[in-house]
């Protein structure tokens, strides 16, 4: 049993599994996801690098997304592992708020990021002939770079706030990282400002993007039903729908979970949404993004055919 008394300056996490033969069984389930997630988004990384035909804004704004993808996934799934398989689940009071920075600042940046995506989609459709113009270079990378201090900044803010507070009850986290909301639990003081702001932050960063994109796309799909080419058509459907089942699966359990108030959460439900969107959505979104196009699968043969010519 865990050294979880009040004089500890380390928190304890209780971790996603149980000791036991099922525990063992979900885990090996989740460490092979880890390295799916690690494959498929090194190799998306990879791949538009190399690959030329792949030199354009979207494939650009797609190679973050795998980046990021793959620092988040990163963040959360080696400490889990470690405290499974050597059953120390303790984890620093300084190495839990480096846990909770990087996971707030990535999954806010790639929160932002799924907005220029989707607006990358919105002007090839709705205003082909301004795309390179709107589009730019220059563009992408203001886009990227926005994603990337946005998110950190807000990350900062909330860690800040969360080494700052006074923890006088158990130190036992009941989730598989430092979730902040789940830490503030065991804070001995008011923390109501603090869910205000969660809410304020949860809806800057989630809800507004989310209207956007459906607005977005709803413009989309109009320009899509006005088109005369039926391969158009169809090429036009299969990006959007794709870049929709990456949005929905990231934006909805993440928002349900943080903007529910303390009274409707619960330690199970919390654990079992936050695999979605900090361990499911990392491995799904390469195979989503490759398999259903056939611009990177034809990148990827003709990689394969560089690399072992017939």
């Amino acid at each position: 049993m865990e050294n979880n008394n009040e004089t500890s300056t380390d928190f304890f996490l209780v971790g996603l599994f149980p000791s036991s033969r099922i525990g063992l069984f979900f885990f090996i389930f989740i460490a092979l996801i880890f390295l799916m997630a690690l494959f498929g988004n090194m190799s998306m990384i990879i791949l538009i690098l190399l690959d030329t035909h792949l030199h354009t804004p979207m494939y650009f704004l797609l190679s973050q997304l795998s980046l990021m993808d793959l620092s988040y996934i990163s963040t959360i799934v080696p400490k889990m592992a470690s405290n499974f398989v050597f059953g120390n689940k303790s984890i620093s009071f300084i190495g839990c708020g480096v846990q909770s920075f990087f996971f707030m600042a990535l999954a806010g940046a790639e929160a932002l990021l799924l907005i220029s995506m989707a607006y990358d989609r919105y002007v090839a459709i709705c205003f082909p002939l301004h795309y390179a113009i709107r589009m730019s270079k220059k563009v992408c990378v203001l886009m990227i770079t926005g994603s990337w201090i946005m998110g950190s900044i807000n990350s900062c803010a909330h860690t800040v706030y969360a080494l700052h507070i006074t923890y006088c009850r158990s130190r036992t986290i009941n989730h598989f990282f430092c979730d902040i909301p789940t830490m503030l639990t065991l804070a001995c003081m008011d923390t109501w400002v603090y869910e205000y702001t969660v809410f304020v932050s949860t809806t800057l960063f989630l809800v507004i993007p989310f209207i956007g994109i459906a607005y977005s796309y709803g413009r989309v799909l109009l320009a899509i039903c006005q088109m005369h080419s039926t391969e158009g058509r169809k090429k036009a459907y299969s990006t959007c729908s794709t870049h929709l089942t990456v949005v929905i699966l990231y934006y909805v359990p993440f928002a349900y979970t943080y903007l529910r108030p303390r009274s409707l959460r619960s330690p199970i439900e919390d654990k079992v949404l936050a695999v979605f969107y900090t361990i499911l959505t990392p491995m799904l979104n390469p195979i989503i993004y490759s398999l259903r196009n056939k611009e990177v699968m034809g990148a990827l043969r003709r990689g394969i055919q560089r690399t072992c010519p017939v």
